[in-house]
């Protein structure tokens, strides 16, 4: 009898098992990488947002009056598109005009909970949902999730 050199059909469906099985492994920290990367970049966009608009509004005493298309024509944004979450994101100044809060809108659960992981050093305050203290315990599952950064 003649001794057969190749492989049974078990050993390649193992194979190919195996490899599946990292290439989903791959692909899982992948996203994991981009998404902490894009969470990255936002906090450095909404940082230099923060301190653009305190450049050019803390002269005048107030913030009143503050506002993505104000910031646009003053040269302080480049376009009124949002560095993370949806697109109606809004920069709104307080009452009294002491202080402006920068809103993000329609954040899923892990940028509410990377937001609201650590206050930046840059906002003095930070609102999940309306409550105020940055806890991850306010961000709904669901998605959907409003953060705001208050800067005086």
């Amino acid at each position: 009898m003649k001794a057969e050199s190749g492989r049974s059909l078990i050993e390649v469906i193992g194979v190919m098992a195996i490899a599946g099985v990292m290439a989903v492994a791959t692909l899982g920290v992948y996203n994991m990488v981009r998404a902490n990367q894009t969470r990255t970049i936002a906090g450095a966009e909404l940082e230099q947002i923060a301190h653009d608009t305190k450049l050019l509004l803390e002269m005048r005493g107030t913030y009143e009056g503050v506002s993505v298309d104000y910031l646009i024509k003053a040269g302080a944004l480049p376009s009124d598109a949002a560095p993370i979450g949806g697109a109606d994101w809004s920069v709104t100044s307080s009452a009294d005009g002491a202080s402006f809060s920068i809103n993000l809108v329609e954040l899923s659960n892990g940028e509410c909970e990377y937001f609201a992981a650590k206050k930046p050093r840059w906002a003095n305050a930070i609102l999940i949902n309306g409550f105020e203290g940055g806890v991850a315990d306010n961000c709904f599952k669901a998605g959907a999730n409003q953060v705001s950064f208050i800067v005086e």
